[in-house]
């Protein structure tokens, strides 16, 4: 591959190019769209593929409902409110349709002639429900990479793959920026360096179809898929659905870009913007959030942690600009496959025991900042234990909880006690999030930054990716707590943790968006 010798430029790079982009509808995708809009005024076009819903028959009414009435462009609204007008009604043009569908569910002309306005494809849709029951997780997250490396073929355009670093599910040690190999049943790899997953695909869709007919109540069947796709994710070597099938949608864009131009970037656990287009925004709760919320509302008390492992925690912006970065770099230089990891790891490393010590020495000092986060002052102690204190503590917490039950039962009482949602709160995150809050491996970016400096000075300053950016104390502390006080959560009235299945096969819901939430599916 022959480099350019001439400093790249995102501005020149996106001038006048059409660039689709999937999930908006999401928290990452609607920072991307906003730093597009806002940093690349003279792109040619942003074509968003949007499914339709009850409430909106066409993608242009999701965009307008959804989309553009996001705080995500209150900076926009504020400063430049007629080129923000102009660009939605001018620059924005809204497809329905539903990536995994063959031909996104178009006419075959319809798709064709789509291929023909696009010169980059950047998916950023996801299903990010750690534990998804198996067949929708393989649809969003695996299988639509059929359909859209089909568009990128059609169109002899580029794509930019937007994965996770948890693709690395049970390795262990440096996880660099390259292709992963399955830590559990082996998976044959093909001579072009990916791995053969189509009859491991096969395989699997035929073992969630023998779901199907066995079972028919729709509750027992979401549960059932659920539990069969983490028992394949653990099978084959990751901790969860979601990690799984994002590896498996790696491998079937890398088949599917053999010959072209692919990037896949890989952030690790984002959270809320770092500065831009306003310090701590945020849409939904995110992983390390739904314990600051638990613990807020008096939910949980202990968790299973390695305080002294590092967890890497990146800001939205910086993964935004990671991507735009990507992107430009994918039009403008020859064909290739690259990977580039987004995160803190390596660079500006933070320990979860530092976490959770920020955090719980920021709210109890200042709870009453965060009317929406605390509804009372907490008085008790967060703790992070191993998994062998965490399963004693458990056991004597659900022997205390059996015999007050049965003791109300006597009396004639029913319904759940706080103490049996406490408990059930907190096997609930245990089982959802405990394999991201107890890291046996450290994430690499040598490749994301050797790419930054590529560019011209002035895109290094707008579109910055190094974590060492980031003051984790002020971070975590000011930026991230307010922002989640302020975008993410609702007013007191909501109910804060419901567990709506069985600590088995969790699902937790929340005041805001749901958790885990489906980060986009467009």
């Amino acid at each position: 591959m022959t480099r350019r010798t001439t400093p790249l430029s995102v501005q020149t790079a996106l001038s006048g190019k059409r660039v689709l982009l999937t999930g908006t509808t999401g928290f990452l995708a609607k920072v991307v769209l906003e730093k597009i809009i806002r940093a690349v005024p003279h792109v040619g076009r942003v074509i968003l593929v949007l499914r339709g819903n009850g409430n909106c028959r066409t993608a242009r009414e999701r965009f307008e409902k959804e989309i553009a009435t996001s705080s995500i462009f209150d900076k926009l609204r504020e400063e430049q409110p007629a080129y923000l007008a102009h660009f939605f009604e001018e620059k924005i043009e809204c497809v329905t349709g539903e990536i995994t569908e063959p031909s996104f569910g178009l006419h075959a002309n319809k798709f064709i002639e789509l291929a023909s306005r696009i010169d980059v494809v950047i998916n950023a849709a996801a299903s990010v429900n750690f534990r998804e029951p198996l067949d929708q997780a393989l649809a969003i997250n695996t299988l639509s990479l059929h359909y859209l490396t089909a568009l990128t073929r059609v169109a002899n355009a580029p794509l930019v793959q937007v994965s996770t670093c948890y693709v690395n599910g049970y390795n262990r040690g440096e996880m660099r920026e390259e292709v992963v190999s399955p830590a559990g049943a082996p998976i044959p790899r093909h001579r072009d360096g990916y791995y053969d997953v189509e009859t491991l695909i096969t395989k699997l869709t035929q073992k969630v179809e023998q779901v199907k007919s066995a079972v028919r109540d729709p509750k027992l069947l979401e549960r059932r898929l659920t539990e069969l796709g983490i028992a394949e994710s653990n099978r084959y070597g990751w901790n969860d659905t979601y990690t799984f099938t994002k590896w498996m949608g790696e491998q079937l864009a890398m088949r599917g870009m053999v010959g072209r131009s692919l990037t896949i970037v890989r952030p690790s656990i984002i959270e809320s913007t770092l500065q831009e287009p306003a310090p701590g925004w945020i849409e939904g709760v995110k992983v390390a959030d739904a314990v600051i919320l638990a613990y807020a509302r008096g939910k949980t008390s202990f968790f299973p942690a390695r305080p002294e492992g590092v967890i890497d925690i990146i800001p939205a912006d910086l993964v935004a600009n990671s991507i735009l970065l990507a992107t430009a770099e994918v039009l403008s230089d020859s064909v290739a496959h690259r990977i580039y990891q987004c995160c803190s790891g390596s660079s500006n490393p933070i320990r979860m025991g530092d976490v959770i010590r920020l955090l719980q020495e920021e709210s109890k000092r200042h709870w009453k900042k965060y009317d929406r986060l605390f509804y009372t002052e907490p008085k008790h102690d967060f703790r992070v234990v191993g998994n062998a204190t965490f399963r004693l503590m458990m056991g004597t917490m659900r022997a205390g909880v059996s015999m007050w039950s049965g003791i109300r039962r006597a009396f004639g009482a029913n319904g759940e006690t706080k103490a049996m949602e406490k408990m059930r709160t907190t096997q609930t995150l245990a089982v959802t999030f405990s394999f991201y809050t107890q890291p046996r491996y450290r994430f690499h970016n040598k490749s994301l930054l050797a790419l930054v400096k590529r560019f011209r000075t002035h895109d290094k300053v707008l579109f910055p990716v190094d974590a060492k950016l980031v003051n984790w104390a002020d971070y975590l502390c000011r930026v991230h707590m307010t922002g989640l006080n302020r975008y993410a959560l609702r007013r007191k009235e909501a109910k804060v943790v419901e567990v709506v299945t069985p600590p088995v096969s969790v699902a937790a819901e929340t005041a805001a968006p749901a958790l885990p939430a489906v980060e986009a599916v467009q």
